[in-house]
Order: C-alpha cells, then sequence, then structure tokens
C-alpha cells in the first residue's frame, strides 16, 4: 500500500440503500489508528491509512463517516485476517439508517464496508481502509512551509512528511522517527477523552538519506576509542501504532489475585504459538485464550520447569525449576495473513499485590502502550502515583487507565481504601 504517483479525485453518488436488516443496531468500534502521509504540498492532500476494529456483535457492515469538506477518493479497503479487498461503496446517512445503524447522522456521508464475515459474539472484525482526502482547511503552505493542522479525535495517530521535508514544530508530545525511504514521521498517543487540535509544521531542507540498519545486539561503529555510553544502536517501534493492551481485574487483596485479559496481533508468517513468561514472583491460573477474528477458543497449557525445555519453547534462557509459561496454540500464520488474540488468566503475586494495614497496594510495572487497572468491588482510590484517567464502571468499581507513550516501563503504584460498610 504505497502512495499513488498522481492523485485523481472522484465524486461518488449515494448508492441506493440494499435490502434493510430486520434489526436495528449501535455501531461500535475500538483500537482505531490512523496514520496521515502528507502529499506534495500543492495538492493540499493526505493519504490515509485507517485501521479499526468493529465491535457491534453480528454487524456484518462497518460505516466510516466522511470529513465534511473533504474531497474524497478511495484507493481500497482490505481485510487484516487474510489481507484481502473488501466490497464498499459511498453512501449516505439515511442509506446507513436503513441497513440497521441506529447512531448514523443523515447529514454525513459514510463509505461502507462490507465486512468478511458478520462480527462475532465473542469477537471483532478488523479493517484498514486506504483513502486520500482533499482538505485545504487541514493542509496548507504558510511564509513557504507546510502546515497540517488537524482536530483528531481518535486516540492513536501519526503523521508522515513529504519526502525532502524536515520537522520544525509539532505541538503535542509525540515520537519522531525516520521511515525506511528517508521521510519523518511523528506520532502520539491521546491519554484523555477530548480530541487533539495536532499542528505540525516542516519545511524542505536538504536531508540525508538514511544508512543500511545494523541488526540488533550488533557493536555499533563510532569515532570514539572509549566505548560510548549513548545508545548509539537503540532500536525501537512505532508506540502509537503497537495494538497490544491489557486490563487487570484485582480480586480482594487478601488473595494476592487478579484477572486479567490481553489483546495482541500476530502478524509474523509460519507463527504458531503464543508465549506468555509468568513474571517471578507470580503464579498463573485459568488461562484461557481465543480467536478474536473468528471468535473462537484456542488450545492453551501452562508449562513450567524442564517441562518448557523438553517441549522445545523457547523463553529466552534456560528454565529453572521455577519457570512458568504460558502456551496458546493456533494454525500458523500465512503470508499476509494476521491472527488478533485475547489472552486470559489469574495471576496471584504476594510480592506486588497486597493488603498493608487497611490499604490496598498494587506496585507493578506496564511495559504495554494501553494499561487499565479495575479495583476490587467496594474500594476507593486514595494514591496513583503515575497519571491516569479514572471513570467508574457500570457495576460501581473503580478503573484507571494508564497511556504509556514511552519505550519503556512504567512503575504504576496504587493504594485504595474500603468503603465503610463494605
Amino acid at each position: 500500500m504505497k502512495p499513488a504517483g498522481a492523485i485523481i479525485f472522484a465524486t461518488f453518488v449515494a448508492a441506493s440503500p440494499a435490502t434493510a436488516q430486520t434489526r436495528s443496531w449501535r455501531q461500535t468500534q475500538a483500537d482505531d489508528y490512523t496514520r496521515y502521509e502528507l502529499q506534495d504540498p500543492a495538492t493540499q492532500s493526505f493519504r490515509i491509512f485507517y485501521y479499526v476494529t468493529a465491535t457491534t456483535p453480528g454487524a456484518e457492515y462497518y460505516f466510516n463517516s466522511i470529513r465534511r469538506g473533504a474531497e474524497e477518493r478511495v484507493h481500497g479497503v482490505y481485510d487484516p485476517v487474510t489481507g484481502g479487498k473488501l466490497e464498499w461503496e459511498i453512501v449516505d446517512g439515511r442509506a446507513a439508517r436503513a441497513l440497521g445503524m441506529s447512531n448514523a447522522d443523515t447529514a454525513d456521508r459514510y463509505i461502507k464496508v462490507r465486512l468478511p464475515r458478520p462480527v462475532p459474539e465473542h469477537g471483532e472484525g478488523r479493517v484498514v481502509i486506504d483513502k486520500t482526502y482533499r482538505d485545504p482547511a487541514s493542509v496548507m503552505v504558510r511564509d513557504g512551509r507546510l502546515v497540517f493542522s488537524r482536530s483528531l479525535g481518535i486516540k492513536r495517530n501519526s503523521v508522515v512528511l513529504p519526502a525532502g521535508y524536515e520537522l520544525v514544530e509539532v505541538n503535542y508530545p509525540s515520537q519522531v522517527t525516520q521511515e525506511p525511504d528517508g521521510r519523518i514521521k511523528v506520532s502520539y498517543l491521546n491519554p484523555g477523552p477530548a480530541a487533539v487540535p495536532y499542528l505540525v509544521t516542516a519545511k524542505p531542507g536538504r536531508l540525508t538519506a538514511p544508512g543500511p540498519r545494523q541488526e540488533a545486539g550488533a557493536v555499533p561503529t563510532t569515532t570514539q576509542t572509549v566505548p560510548a555510553a549513548a545508545r548509539v544502536n537503540f532500536q525501537f517501534t512505532e508506540r502509537a501504532f503497537q495494538d497490544r493492551e491489557i486490563v487487570y481485574f484485582l480480586e480482594p487483596p487478601e488473595t494476592h489475585a487478579f484477572r486479567l485479559y490481553h489483546d495482541y496481533t500476530e502478524s509474523r508468517p509460519g507463527t504458531d504459538r503464543y508465549l506468555n513468561v509468568v513474571r517471578g514472583g507470580s503464579r498463573v491460573s485459568n488461562p484461557s485464550a481465543r480467536n478474536l477474528d473468528a471468535g473462537v477458543p484456542l488450545k492453551v497449557e501452562t508449562l513450567r520447569g524442564q517441562e518448557i525445555a523438553q517441549r522445545g519453547i523457547d523463553i529466552g534462557g534456560a528454565p529453572t525449576p521455577e519457570s512458568e509459561v504460558v502456551v496458546v496454540w493456533f494454525d500458523p500464520v500465512k503470508p499476509g495473513h494476521s491472527i488478533r488474540l485475547r489472552i486470559e488468566e489469574t495471576y496471584t503475586d504476594p510480592n506486588r499485590y497486597l493488603l498493608a494495614g487497611d490499604e490496598l497496594v498494587w506496585d507493578r510495572a506496564f511495559g504495554r502502550p494501553r494499561n487499565a487497572v479495575v479495583l476490587p468491588a467496594g474500594w476507593y482510590l486514595t494514591t496513583s502515583a503515575i497519571p491516569a484517567v479514572v471513570s467508574e464502571t457500570d457495576d460501581g468499581r473503580i478503573r484507571l487507565d494508564f497511556t504509556n507513550d514511552r519505550p519503556d516501563e512504567i512503575a504504576v503504584f496504587l493504594k485504595a481504601m474500603r468503603r465503610s460498610g463494605s
């Protein structure tokens, strides 16, 4: 999916609605990520790769709203599970309503995508939409500089500058990386509930093409005779694009136990397993896993000690008698395909989750970009060392959401007290 050389815009006539579905449904979605590739400034346009997950059980369609004032060209819609193309057409809000989408805005236009399979009851439907917008309100040239100014409502975004442009301004804390072809990319995770008025400014420069990337672990070459303390060969991935997420549901602290689920996408050809190496000091029980794309359970095993080596499982080192790993098995991933997994487990960790006097104490490092902790029923929050978005669940429990936009861990420290009478 590389940008086209020339950009041609087409006007689509709203299609007539197909046979209406027999039920009304409200479209829900998750895991949105948008990659904006800025085109030649003279075109005032950008190419969008939009990754989204449909989550309404039974939905046969996904509707992507077209921002008002933009001229669109849709290059294609794809199924990340197989890499295959999906059927799409432009419809108005009335057609979306006629197909059952109760929350469609009749004043809007939509890209209607026919999902490759109805969203399973215990699963999801992933989609990638490739389109180009011409939008003079968002892309302009001021004093010889390219300006991208746009209100971005989803939580994960990246903006790629045109070839030959260097970054001079970005108004929201962002990662900056260089693409293999030399283009500069900024990306960010939005931890809050409101849209971000994202501003990126660039200017033409004389950029040096990146050299060959060194293999991980290779000793970098420097001009110094004494080894540098700087991480000369430090490699990291774009944090916003990572789609790993985890939610912890704390049991009463006297038990030292918490139930969790974590979601993960595997796309490496030939991979047929997911390994969850249990941290030292923790114990795992009741593991289960599901293929979210199909909504079906997967085979799960818990291996300990020398059994790990006997089964040929590589955990990055020689297993000890205390080593423990949960193995999720699935069919080998085909080239160009992917699988979305959900793993559920119960952990017991008396070193990191405990009752100290009358206080609940949780002290655990998080390495994923998106993490959440739900307190036990009947407890209220008193302390969170790492900033979090706090909310109340439908059953009255307190939930904390942590967004980690760094390429390392955050040491989450929480304290809570039991409500009077609980």
